[in-house]
């Protein structure tokens, strides 16, 4: 192992495929050591895990973080949102939990903005208009369809809470996290009673909202991980807003991410609300606001189409096909129950053209949001942060530049949520905020590939398949 200028923290990223954990100098950002272990997501109807996967994954990433590991002063997990996890009164999980990517509660998302006065009320109160991402529409498809699984709940919890629990023995949650369940109100900064009581979740069932900077507790004894009783354990958070502390991000930084899903967000001094649904109001983890926007067909959706026509995922060609790649139905635009559409196929059309068609369909569904996501006087001309898996593929970035005619900066850093998670734990040693210390840590810092100018023609011709076709996508959303 590398010397370490200062205190060694560890930074823990548990997505949806897989958990990841960096040791990292607190003093410098230099990772000294770093491990990575596999989950297990059902296919079919929905997209569940066993929570319990995702504790035998941090061991083992830990695990593989050898010695290092051993020495950290702190702790903190980022991790997937919106997922709804279930514990009994042993604390072991009642069922898999439903993922953020389930969208099965369609129609209770539906009925509960309807109930609960409207989108706009929902926006006023919560930030956000749920859709069946949000947790609080997967406790309602819950009640409805597995009462038993409600009866036998003692505790709900989303994927980070659970970790962080059993490091600490405790309950507890953050604002960042919180912000995505549709059940805490961004206008209070607390848990919404109403809306809880009209879904039949008992308060007593949440965890606490750890304060952004408070310690939400220390290691127990009798777990299977290599720290100390006592090492410090930070809030943690939802990945998005552990990527915006591992970027530093300042207000009005675009952020463009690629991964299973697409996101688009930027840090806020204002309270978003946006009725439409569009954009949701989450909070950060440091006080501030992370107004986000966010597709289910990324990366993944892309690699699928890569595969059906039998090209490596750089092999594109220019194209004048449209391919709306909504291989999981989709969320922006609000299309759950929608599936792909490809428009424009002749007998010359090839394999490459196809598949940058999907790049154009995914990333296309991104941008229309950016502009939504960025306050009325955020600067323009500010580089596009484009992070995540497909950030490094010239095909997503190309795409990026030539649909959105911004200039694109890709940070070197890689695993930002991990490093952001990192970032947070070591702003507990140092009293700093996480953002600052990942400043310190020059983890934005990247190539800027320059900007080109836009291709409204393209933008122009998905946009009219898209409304044109709007009939026939939300007629699969209704049979959905």
């Amino acid at each position: 192992m590398s010397a370490a200028e200062g205190p060694l923290v560890v930074g823990v990223d548990t997505s949806t495929q897989s958990t990841k954990a960096l040791v990292v100098d607190a003093a410098t950002g230099q990772v000294v050591a770093s491990g990575q272990a596999p989950h297990t997501v059902s296919s079919g109807a929905g997209r569940e895990s066993d929570p319990r996967q995702w504790w035998d994954a941090l061991c083992e990433a830990l695990r593989q973080c050898g010695d290092a590991a051993h020495e950290a002063a702190a702790v903190s997990i980022g991790g997937q949102q919106h997922g709804l996890v279930t514990l009994d009164e042993r604390g072991e999980p009642v069922r898999p939990a439903l993922l953020w990517n389930d969208v099965r509660s369609a129609p209770q998302a539906r009925r509960l903005i309807e109930e609960l006065g409207g989108p706009k009320a929902w926006a006023e109160r919560t930030g956000s208009v749920p859709g069946p991402s949000f947790t609080v529409t997967k406790w309602a498809w819950l009640a409805e369809h597995e009462p038993e699984a409600v009866r036998a709940t003692r505790a709900v919890r989303l994927p980070h809470d659970y970790l962080t629990e059993r490091l600490t023995g405790q309950g507890t949650t953050d604002r960042g996290d919180a912000s995505g369940t549709g059940w805490w109100a961004s206008a209070t900064e607390g848990y919404d009673e109403e809306t809880l009581a009209h879904v039949g979740l008992d308060p007593a069932m949440l965890p606490r909202v750890v304060r952004p900077g408070e310690v939400a507790g220390t290691v127990r004894d009798g777990h299977d991980l290599p720290f100390s009783k006592g090492t410090l354990v930070a809030p943690g958070t939802g990945d998005n807003a552990a990527a915006a502390l591992g970027l530093g991000l300042r207000p009005g930084a675009p952020v463009l991410s690629l991964g299973t899903s697409g996101t688009v967000y930027a840090v806020s001094k204002h309270r978003p609300a946006d009725p439409t649904g569009t954009v949701a109001g989450f909070a950060d983890a440091h006080g501030d606001w992370l107004p986000l926007a966010c597709t289910l067909n990324c990366t993944l959706a892309v690699d699928r189409v890569a595969a059906l026509v039998g090209l490596d995922r750089e092999a594109v060609e220019p194209t004048g096909v449209t391919l709306l790649p909504y291989l999981d139905g989709e969320r922006t635009p609000n299309l759950p129950g929608a599936s792909g559409l490809l428009h424009g196929l002749r007998h010359d059309t090839t394999a490459g053209q196809l598949l940058q068609a999907a790049y154009d369909g995914a990333v296309h569904s991104l941008l229309g949001a950016l502009d939504l996501v960025l306050d009325a006087d955020a600067d323009r001309s500010v580089p596009l942060l484009l992070i995540g898996g497909g950030a490094r593929g010239r095909a997503w970035q190309e795409t990026v530049r030539r649909l959105s005619g911004r200039a694109v900066q890709v940070p070197e850093a890689r695993e930002l949520v991990a490093l952001g998670a990192a970032a947070q734990a070591a702003g507990l040693l140092t009293g700093e905020d996480p953002a600052a210390v990942a400043r310190r840590w020059n983890t934005a810092a990247g190539p800027v590939l320059d900007a080109v100018e836009r291709d409204d023609e393209t933008l122009q011709r998905i946009a009219e398949v898209l409304s044109d076709a709007a009939p026939l996508l939300e007629r699969s959303t209704e049979n959905g």
